[in-house]
């Protein structure tokens, strides 16, 4: 299996997840042109990918699935209410209704060589999810737009063998930014982002000897810093004996250019 970042961060995102049989997009928040020059960079392709699995609604995970499906029409899965927040935000013209399939948190979806399974996760959208891929013993893990986790989430990204988690933002940065104070209290509500130190927080309940890779998404452009968030998470895995006795690799996702394409091995 393969997880590969095209753009992951406040401004956009699209992550990809393939295998040998098959591969699919995980939201489609940036333009078609950098969508398919990511894949392409990869000598993958649009028309190749199977199908793409919405988190939720928000134009940074979303802003290019209307140009891709009348383009290409690959069928969408999303929960329910997500499906219906993106038809009411009208930027499907020219979309068949058909291509969209509802998901249920918790309930596996079976496409060709693997299980998708959506999590439910606290974030002011209509029923955001995020998913797990699952593929000949392997599995793959895109965790982002959290105010918090809970031990649901825990269980099923525990066994994750590469794994793209939320650091959004530095606390104090964020505290002492220009944001209006509303936005500040959202984004570090329950229904927000993950800081950094939760981030860190969340990678600890979940190590274990298979964990190959850890992919810091989903950045914000005001609160956080590729190296903040880095060394931030970095300091605080490093107080644990356990990350200290593995061979994790601990990545930052770049949100203007794809990250390097990792490979389960």
């Amino acid at each position: 299996m393969q997880l590969y970042s095209i753009a992951s961060g406040s401004s956009g995102n699209c992550i990809y997840v393939g295998t040998k049989e098959s591969s699919i997009l995980i939201d489609a928040g940036i333009s078609m042109k950098r969508i398919r020059e990511g894949l392409e960079a990869q000598k993958l392709s649009l028309e190749g990918v199977q199908a793409i699995f919405i988190t939720h609604e928000h134009t940074d995970h979303i802003s290019g699935l209307g140009p891709v499906l009348r383009k290409v029409p690959i069928p969408v899965y999303a929960t329910a209410e997500t499906i219906s927040a993106i038809w009411k935000k009208g930027n499907m013209n020219g979309v068949s209704e058909e291509l969209f399939h509802p998901v249920e948190p918790e309930r596996y979806i079976s496409l060709w060589d693997m299980d998708v399974m959506p999590i439910s996760i606290s974030h002011d959208a209509a029923n955001p999810v995020c998913y797990t891929v699952q593929s000949q013993g392997k599995k793959i893990g895109v965790a982002t737009d959290m105010g918090c986790y809970t031990e649901e989430i825990v269980g099923h990204l525990r066994n994750c063998d590469s794994l793209l988690l939320e650091a959004n933002h530095d606390i104090n940065l964020l505290q002492v930014g220009s944001y209006p104070y509303s936005l500040k209290m959202r984004i570090l509500g329950e229904r927000g982002h993950l800081s950094n130190d939760a981030s860190a927080r969340l990678i600890q309940e979940i190590l274990h000897p298979g964990l190959q890779h850890v992919v810091l998404g989903h950045l914000s452009q005001e609160n956080n810093f590729p190296e903040l968030a880095y060394q931030t998470v970095s300091y605080e895995l490093e107080n644990n004996p356990v990350w200290n006795k593995l061979d994790t690799e601990l990545l930052v996702a770049n949100r203007h250019e794809p990250t390097r394409l990792l490979t389960i091995e």
